[in-house]
C-alpha cells in the first residue's frame, strides 16, 4: 500500500519486478527474485550493493536508507538456523525497518538497466545479439567489431583493466598474440566462464570473451578452442545493474539512492 506521504518497498518492488520481467525469467531457485525483506515504513533513502553482506547493511543504516536493493540476495545457502552469523546479520534489519529487494537474472539479463549490456557499452562495444544461455535466456550479449574497423585484443584488455580497477576487481586475460585482433566478442559477467559459455562461443564464432571469474580449467581450454578470456572480477563487472536499479527508483519515485562499494577481491 501507498503512504499518502510516500511510497513504501511494495510499490516500488511492484514496479521494478514489471520492468525486470522477474516473474519470468527463469533462474536459480536459491536468488528467490523480488522483494525478499518487507517493512512497515515509508521508503526514504536506497542502498544499492553488489552482495547481501554484514557490510553492506552496515552502510545501508550509516548512509540512513531503508530500502537495500541487491544483485547477490539473502537466501543463496537455502533455509538455515537464524542464529550466529546469520542472526547478526539480519537482526540489524528488522531493528532498523529496513525493506530488501534483490534482482539476480533479471538485472543480468536487462536490456537497460542489465549487467551485461551496461558493461558492454562501458568498454566501448555495442552489443547487437545475446549471449550465454540459461535454459531459454540470453543472458549475456555479444557483438561484432564494425567492419572498417580494428580492435586489438590487447586494447580491449586495457580498457576491461582500467574498468576493473575503477570498480574494485582486477582483470586479466589468458595468452595471446600482442598482434591478435579482436572481431566478435561476448560478454557474461559474474561466474560468467564455463565448459557451456566456451563451447557456446566456440559454436558462435566469438574470439574474445570478457566475463567475471571462472573455473580455472576454462584458462586451460580457452587457447585451444581459439578465444581469448578476460577475467575482469565477479564483483566489479556486477556493480553497474545495482546502481542502475537506485537510479531507476530516483527517476520514478524521488527517492535519492546511494551505491555501497563493498568489494570481495574477486
Amino acid at each position: 500500500m501507498t503512504s499518502p506521504h510516500g511510497v513504501d518497498a511494495a510499490t516500488i518492488a511492484r514496479h521494478l519486478d514489471g520492468l525486470l520481467k522477474t516473474d519470468e525469467t527463469p533462474d536459480y531457485p536459491q536468488a528467490f527474485n523480488g522483494l525478499q525483506l518487507a517493512n512497515r515504513a515509508v521508503i526514504t533513502r536506497v542502498a544499492a550493493a553488489v552482495d547481501f553482506s554484514q557490510r553492506t547493511i552496515a552502510a545501508t543504516i550509516a548512509d540512513d536508507a531503508n530500502l537495500l536493493l541487491v544483485h547477490h540476495g539473502m537466501f543463496w545457502d537455502g533455509a538455515r538456523r537464524i542464529t550466529g552469523g546469520l542472526y547478526d546479520r539480519l537482526r540489524p534489519l528488522s531493528e532498523r525497518d529496513i525493506a530488501v529487494y534483490a534482482s539476480h537474472l533479471p538485472l543480468d539479463a536487462h536490456p537497460v538497466l542489465g549487467n551485461n549490456v551496461l558493461l558492454a557499452r562501458e568498454l566501448g562495444l555495442d552489443p547487437t545479439a545475446g549471449f550465454a544461455r540459461y535454459q531459454a535466456l540470453a543472458i549475456g550479449v555479444s557483438g561484432t567489431v564494425s567492419s572498417g574497423q580494428t580492435l586489438h585484443t590487447e586494447e580491449l584488455v586495457g580498457r576491461v583493466q582500467q574498468f576493473a580497477a575503477q570498480h574494485g576487481g582486477n582483470a586479466i586475460a589468458t595468452t595471446y598474440d600482442l598482434q591478435r585482433l579482436t572481431r566478435r566478442w561476448g560478454v557474461c559477467t559474474g561466474a560468467g566462464a564455463s565448459t557451456e559459455t566456451l563451447r557456446e562461443a566456440t559454436a558462435l564464432g566469438i574470439d574474445t570473451l570478457i566475463v567475471g571469474e571462472g573455473p580455472h580449467h576454462t584458462a586451460v581450454d580457452a587457447p585451444e578452442a581459439g578465444v581469448v578470456i578476460i577475467y575482469a572480477g565477479h564483483y566489479a563487472t556486477e556493480t553497474l545493474g545495482v546502481r542502475a536499479l537506485a537510479k531507476e527508483v530516483e527517476s520514478v519515485f524521488g527517492i535519492p539512492g546511494t551505491f555501497v562499494h563493498a568489494p570481495t577481491g574477486l
